[in-house]
């Protein structure tokens, strides 16, 4: 049988169009920054194709496309614009859920990487898709970006290609929870500061812009350094999923800041102890956060969840909660440990892997489920 004719329209043009992720609210193009940002339809098809541009010096981006929560395809998108086929041959009468998902992390490292989608071809109609129960917002470092989630244990270059936000436990947990949720990760980055010491390599500083963690004139221009509008999207649960690389740091050399020569350190005590003052320093940026949080996200159940990598944190971690409330009578922030990641449980670059996820996703769920049942 021939196949119907394909018509083209501007993302702008189509009414029943789902953006996950932060964007600008633009759509002419729309540009994705963040791991897990997404484009979902309801395509009655049997043929639906995507136009996509990607530009970058170092770091390509990934996608992953899902059909009814399916993944089906997972593909490296080439420098220049192009049309990429979706699906083809299915029943033009049966509705699909397709939802084509960007698998890599915001690249702090590469100044002149983005990915935009431009428009759609398609042979059928786009039909309405029903909202979510709930709302849920990841904040998180290389975990939460799904590092090694992609990969065989033995790999260890840092590339695009061992990146997931498909496997991720965000996403399973957002599914289990009949849930829409976002994305804020870096990996390398912590509370206070970065693995290496970097004290701007830190979440907090740039969660009110849209991805205010990019850097250079291409991002400028695309939007990433405006005020992110909070009020659009007020989240059910805020996850923080940070910590990681604040303990790495203390292990890490010293970091030196080339414009003021100032040199920046977690310390150790000579018996291997974290030194008290930098802890300190930790536990007073966490409670800093904490109330960033709820002054943009009023009604959250704020959750820390820590320990995929271990634990090292924690006491801090609870020290930081149990002084925000007490000192803010907030209850509705607490503190979740999860399971380190094992061998068996473990993927490429030392990172946790899909085992690791969805047994992460499993606590996150059961835990969720409790404090909005509070």
């Amino acid at each position: 049988m021939k196949n119907k004719q394909l018509s083209e329209y501007a993302l702008s043009d189509v009414s029943n169009l789902k953006v996950h992720g932060r964007t600008t609210g633009l759509l002419s193009p729309l540009t994705l920054f963040w791991t897990g940002s997404a484009i979902e339809l309801n395509a009655k098809a049997s043929e639906l194709w995507i136009e996509v541009e990607a530009k970058y010096d170092q770091y390509e981006p990934w996608i992953s496309i899902l059909i009814n929560d399916a993944p089906v395809s997972r593909l490296m998108i080439t420098e220049g614009k192009q049309w990429i086929c979706v699906f083809r041959g299915m029943n033009d009468k049966i509705i699909k859920n397709v939802r084509i998902v960007k698998d890599t992390q915001a690249m702090s490292g590469d100044a002149n990487c983005y990915l935009q989608m431009h428009a759609l071809k398609s042979d059928g109609q786009f039909m309405p898709i029903a909202d979510k129960r709930y709302k849920i917002e990841f904040i998180g470092d290389s975990i939460t970006s799904g590092e090694g989630i992609v990969g065989a244990k033995v790999e260890e270059d840092w590339i695009p290609m061992w990146f997931s936000a498909v496997h991720n436990y965000t996403r399973i947990t957002a599914a289990a929870l009949d849930a829409e949720y976002r994305v804020i990760s870096q990996s390398g980055w912590g509370v206070l500061t970065s693995w290496d010491n970097n004290p701007f390599a830190n979440i907090p500083a740039y969660y009110e812009k849209v991805c205010g963690l990019l850097t250079g004139e291409l991002n400028e221009s695309l939007g990433a350094f405006t005020e992110y509008n909070f009020d659009a999207w007020q989240p059910d649960v805020v996850v923080v999923n940070l910590g990681t690389n604040d303990g790495g740091a203390f292990y890490s050399s010293e970091w030196k800041d080339e414009v003021t020569g100032k040199i920046y350190k977690q310390r150790l005590n000579e018996d291997g102890s974290y030194n008290e003052a930098d802890l300190t320093l930790f536990e007073a940026a966490a409670i800093n956060f904490l109330a960033k949080l709820r002054n943009y996200n009023r009604d959250a159940q704020i959750i820390w969840a820590y320990g995929m990598l271990g634990i090292p944190m924690l006491p801090a971690i609870h020290r930081a909660v149990n002084m925000y409330t007490d000192r803010t009578g907030d209850t509705k922030v607490s503190v979740l440990q999860l399971l380190s990641m094992t061998e068996a449980t473990s993927g490429s670059r030392n990172h946790p892997g899909v085992l690791a996820h969805e047994q992460a996703a499993q606590q996150l769920t059961s835990y969720i489920k409790e404090v909005l049942l509070r």
